[in-house]
């Protein structure tokens, strides 16, 4: 269970709450655990598409939940 990325084109940014800021390239595929806080979306100055799976865990548990909005300092102007 938990959601799978697979990104199909530009650049992207992963990070888990707390963890360490991930860039995904085309072909790259990066799953996060049932329950697990994160964020993602384009680097800064690209644009990225991808493929978002979600496993259904049952009838009273959600697949997702959508979080607020990353900030600033959360969203970090990496080069890449």
């Amino acid at each position: 269970m938990g959601q799978t990325l697979h990104v199909t084109e530009g650049i992207g940014l992963v990070q888990s709450r707390g963890g360490e800021v991930v860039v995904m390239r085309p072909g790259d595929t990066v799953h996060t655990p049932p329950g697990e806080w994160h964020w993602h979306g384009a680097a800064p100055e690209h644009f990225m598409t991808h493929l978002s799976l979600w496993e259904g865990p049952g009838d009273d548990v959600p697949e997702t939940l959508g979080g607020e909005h990353v900030t600033d300092e959360e969203y970090p102007g990496t080069q890449v």
